[in-house]
């Protein structure tokens, strides 16, 4: 699952505002953080698709 360049936008702007003195309201807070794990999540599939494609090859250049 890829998250897209607009929930990348809105954790930005919600990250903002949490540190600003306006702050987060309930609901929010909430959305912020299921976009966090849904970004948590594809970073986690991409390094393990990443991880999936790597092929050990020793000195004399066999694969195991």
């Amino acid at each position: 699952m890829a998250v897209t360049k607009e929930q990348i936008t809105r954790i930005n702007e919600l990250a903002h505002k949490q540190k600003s003195e306006v702050g987060l309201t309930d609901d929010e807070r909430a959305e912020q953080q299921v976009l966090r794990q849904m970004y948590l999540d594809a970073v986690k599939e991409s390094f393990k698709a990443e991880l999936d494609n790597i092929e050990l090859v020793d000195d004399e250049g066999a694969k195991s």
